[in-house]
């Protein structure tokens, strides 16, 4: 995995207070108990990290974000973007 991934998949486990050793891509972050709370922290987090601005409401369902994929996918998403 690269490093930016593995960013990544460290804050998504502080944030939402998660075993890191758990963390795959392919987790759903409802099996996780990820909270909408614990999301918005992550996505703050991962904004701040990579200074990116990252197309997320907490108040409308977060149906693309379903998996530790699709968050990092956002992430490199927004990244290439940038560049």
């Amino acid at each position: 995995m690269s490093s930016q991934i593995e960013e990544i998949l460290d804050i998504v486990a502080q944030k939402a207070l998660i075993d890191r050793s758990k963390l795959t891509p392919e987790m759903k972050l409802a099996d996780l108990n990820v909270s909408s709370l614990d999301m918005v922290e992550v996505i703050f987090a991962l904004e701040d990290k990579f200074s990116v601005q990252l197309p997320f409401n907490a108040n409308a369902p977060a149906d693309s974000l379903r998996t530790v994929g699709d968050v990092i996918a956002l992430v490199e998403k927004q990244l290439n973007g940038k560049q």
